[in-house]
């Protein structure tokens, strides 16, 4: 059998969507990590092996694969393209082979290739989105160092900095950040985070980790806590006012995506609040699918446009399509509570983005 194969990567594990040519979900199983920006050599390369094999197993072998899209952190780098397109080959593919950042998978996963916009605010964040005409625009996403407000890691930061303040006597008083943080971490004090925080090991996803504490503190009424949700909440509402006004999609869609924004209720309730004083007839919906399910719809939409000699003769060199960037591995996606969704039948897609991809890494509950 023919079908069309979508591949939503990340830090930690790879989700792949097989399809019928109409975009039917046939199987899904999930494999190891595919995040191009931050794997060892050949990491890459091992993870579509193992796709490969599970595939053979299932009875669905690459070699009937005619459409396959992969989206992944660092896709848009031209030695990854080259390495992607050999390894497939090795195993048998010879379909068309499109190429995108899991920031756009998951707005195609969110909104079905309707115009729109998503949010996402995992580890890091990010803001893309599609307008009527085609046109796509992305604002934030470049990276814990110089960017990512309204991210995990930047809650993270601002509850230890609320911490060290507090005990030092630059706030007000204390906070009720430093317990919950303290016992997370079995550290004993201050001098111990300092040291836990240096670490040379630490990684930024260990300080997104913190973040999933804000809520507690916050509805408790600390006002660190409080503080640090306004302050994220409207660096996020800044993401996507620029979006939107960019695409002229100011009463359009805005799916929320990313631990911060589904699971931080009073972060979530902080941003639907900036939103509707900024853009009043942008309408927040719930996702529809997840960014396996765009992969595959993107995998349909380049093989609808190739020539219809495509499937049937199967050339040996991969046609690539290679859009934007991406954020901490694609979310898996669940609806917010923000807004009742108001969903339309989707439209005919636009052509996908060419902006480069800058993020990695997968998020951590919040």
């Amino acid at each position: 059998m023919t079908y069309i194969l979508g591949l939503d990567g990340g830090g930690t594990r790879t989700t792949i969507c097989v399809a019928d040519e109409s975009g039917l979900e046939l199987q899904r199983f999930e494999a190891g990590p595919l995040n191009i920006n931050g794997q060892r050599e050949g990491a890459a390369e091992q993870t579509l092996a193992a796709v490969a094999h599970e595939l053979e197993r299932r009875g669905v072998p690459l070699v009937g694969c005619i459409s396959l899209c992969i989206g992944a952190a660092g896709i848009s780098n031209p030695q990854a393209r080259n390495r992607l397109a050999a390894a497939l080959e090795l195993h048998g593919f010879r379909g068309i082979l499109t190429l995108a950042g899991d920031h756009e998978t998951a707005l195609w996963g969110a909104l079905e290739g309707q115009p729109g916009i998503v949010l996402i605010a995992g580890t890091g964040s990010i803001c893309y989105g599609r307008g009527v005409s085609g046109e796509t625009h992305r604002a934030g996403g470049f990276g814990h160092l110089i960017d990512d407000e309204g991210s995990g890691y930047s809650i993270g930061r601002a509850m230890l900095s609320a911490i060290v303040r507090a005990a030092d006597g630059r706030s007000s008083g204390p906070t009720a950040l430093a317990a919950p943080v303290l016992g997370l971490l079995e550290l004993n004090g201050l001098p111990d985070l300092v040291r836990w925080v240096y670490d040379p090991a630490r990684v930024k996803k260990d300080i997104a980790g913190l973040a999933p504490l804000l809520s507690a503190a916050c509805e408790a009424g600390d006002a660190a806590a409080l503080a640090i949700a306004e302050h994220n909440a409207a660096a996020l509402a800044e993401l996507a006012e620029e979006v939107a006004v960019r695409l002229d999609l100011a009463d359009g869609q805005l799916a929320p995506l990313g631990s911060v924004l589904l699971r931080c209720a009073p972060l979530r309730a902080a941003f639907a609040a900036r939103l509707a004083q900024r853009l009043p007839r942008l309408r927040l919906t719930g996702a529809h699918r997840d960014a396996a399910h765009g992969a595959v719809l993107l995998a349909q939409r380049e093989l609808a446009a190739a020539p219809s000699t495509a499937a049937s003769t199967a050339p040996s060199t991969a046609a690539f399509s290679t859009a934007a960037l991406a954020l901490g591995g694609a979310p898996q996606l669940a609806a917010p509570q923000l807004a009742a969704p108001q969903l339309a039948a989707p439209p005919a897609r636009p052509a996908a983005s060419t902006a480069p991809s800058l993020r990695d890494g997968e998020e951590p509950p919040c």
